[in-house]
C-alpha cells in the first residue's frame, strides 16, 4: 500500500517538475517565433552593460535567444537540468530559477562590454548546473552528491564556457549565471539547515 502511494508521489513530483521546465521550454519558443515575426525586434531587449535603457533586460534576456541555432543549442540542457531541480519541487525550481536569473543579469549588467546586447538562457543553463554540481556539498547530501557527479560527467565540459574566447558569446552570461547557481546551492542549504537545526 506504502509502495503504491510513494510510486504515485514519484510520479506526480516527476510530472510537476517535466511541465514546469516544458512550459519554460514552450515560452521561450513562443517568444523566438513572435522576435522572428518582428524582425528580431525582441532581441534587442537583452541585458546592455552599464545602461539604464538595458537595465529592463535582466528581466527579459533569458527569455530571448540571437537566433533558433541559439535557442534549438540551449534547448537539451535546459529540459534535463531543470527537471532535475524540479524534482525538488516547484519551490526549490522557481527560488533557484530567480536567483541565477537575477545574479546573471546584474552579473553581466556591470561586467559586460559596453555597447553589447546580451540575450539567452545559457546562463540559466550555466546557472542550473553549476547548482546541481555543488548542492550536495553544501547540503551534506549523499545522494545530491551522486546526482551533481553524474550531471558533472555528463555536461562538465560546457564549464569551459566561463572563459573568454568565442566572439559573439557571452561568456559573462554563463560566468554570472555560474555564480548564481552556487550561491542559490548556498542559500537554499542554509536555509534548509536552519530549518532542520
Amino acid at each position: 500500500m506504502n509502495r503504491t502511494r510513494d510510486r504515485r508521489l514519484s510520479l506526480g513530483v516527476a510530472a510537476t517538475a517535466g511541465m514546469l521546465v516544458g512550459a519554460y521550454v514552450v515560452l521561450l519558443y513562443a517568444v523566438e517565433i513572435i522576435d522572428v515575426a518582428t524582425s528580431e525586434r525582441l532581441e534587442r531587449n537583452g541585458v546592455h552593460p552599464r545602461s539604464l535603457e538595458g537595465l529592463d533586460g535582466i528581466v527579459f534576456a533569458p527569455l530571448l535567444h540571437d537566433d533558433w541555432a541559439h535557442l534549438i543549442g540551449n534547448t537539451a540542457p535546459l529540459l534535463v537540468l531543470g527537471f532535475l531541480i524540479g524534482l525538488s519541487g516547484v519551490r526549490t525550481w522557481l527560488q533557484v530559477t530567480a536567483i541565477v536569473w537575477v545574479v546573471g543579469g546584474v552579473g553581466v549588467w556591470f561586467l559586460g562590454d559596453s555597447g553589447t546586447n546580451h540575450v539567452g538562457a545559457s546562463g540559466v543553463v550555466f546557472g542550473w548546473l553549476t547548482y546541481l554540481i555543488v548542492r550536495g556539498v553544501f547540503s551534506r547530501s549523499l545522494g545530491q552528491i551522486v546526482v551533481g557527479l553524474g550531471v558533472l560527467v555528463i555536461y562538465g565540459s560546457v564549464l569551459w564556457g566561463v572563459l573568454p574566447g568565442r566572439p559573439g558569446v557571452s561568456w559573462e552570461g554563463h560566468l554570472c549565471g555560474a555564480a548564481g547557481g552556487a550561491l542559490a546551492a548556498w542559500l537554499l542549504a542554509e536555509r534548509s539547515t536552519r530549518r532542520t537545526g
